[in-house]
């Protein structure tokens, strides 16, 4: 057997092994909770994320945990990160709600022009990556629409073959343009979750500018960009400004 077979079942066998214990860490945490040890479960589930395995399931446990726990920020924190994995679970949405009306800040969100609400609902009714299987399939569909309109006699049903491949084709198209623009608007943002208590949002990236507003912990802020220590944020109303960088924490540090 040569050494390149010999690594590759090596790699496998760590492999499974790392999946088994994780398994492990996760009905141990999974009973943990149950039982109401909340702290102790977190320790467990973080175990789990340090082994380098993440899912929309933990980051849900772990929300839930800290929730118990009335740990605003981290909730809402680990509830958004679930969210981004699964984003049309409604167990994490309706969780997520309850950690948030636990949250003293209470911000407006800009409107929106119909565009725009027509835009969000075509985009978001799919993940980007759900637009790319869809794109997939319908171009299988369109392979075989193709196909069986060569092998069919009748006129009737090449017809029907000829519309059905075509109408596969344009879906895919669409469903890939859509996929783009839905991975470009998710690359353009940078969400994460303040975790102080409460945070100074200032005019420029220094302690002696102006004072802006105040936020708590638990709010979303999407953040700009980044100087030395300072990020720069805009929240959901539209106001921007500055605050430390160890104040937050980015919701895609996966």
């Amino acid at each position: 057997m040569s050494i390149t077979k010999i690594f590759v079942i090596v790699c496998l066998l760590l492999g499974f092994k790392g999946l088994g214990q994780s398994e492990v860490l996760f009905q141990k945490a999974t009973e943990a909770y149950n039982e109401g040890e909340y702290q102790k479960a977190i320790n467990l589930y973080n175990d789990i994320l340090e082994n380098g395995k993440h899912s929309a399931e933990l980051y849900f446990n772990l929300g839930n945990c800290h929730y118990k726990l009335d740990e605003i920020g981290p909730s809402i924190y680990y509830y958004e990160k679930a969210l981004l994995l699964e984003p049309n679970d409604q167990e994490i949405k309706n969780n997520l709600g309850f950690a948030q009306n636990m949250r003293l800040d209470a911000i407006d969100k800009m409107p929106k022009t119909a565009m725009t609400r027509l835009h969000d609902a075509v985009v978001l009714a799919l993940t980007p990556d759900q637009w790319g299987y869809l794109a997939v399939a319908m171009i299988l569909l369109f392979v075989l629409g193709f196909i069986t309109y060569y092998v069919l006699y009748s006129a009737t049903y090449k017809r029907i073959a000829f519309i059905a491949a075509n109408t596969a084709l344009f879906v895919s198209i669409f469903s890939v343009v859509i996929g783009y623009v839905g991975n470009r608007d998710q690359n353009s943002k940078n969400p994460a979750i303040i975790f102080e208590r409460e945070v100074v949002i200032t005019s420029e990236p220094n302690e002696r500018s102006e004072k802006v507003f105040a936020l708590h912990e638990g709010t979303k802020v999407n953040v700009l960009e980044s100087l030395e220590d300072w990020s720069k944020i805009k929240i959901a109303d539209g106001q921007t400004g500055w605050m430390p960088s160890e104040s937050l924490k980015l919701l895609k540090d996966f």
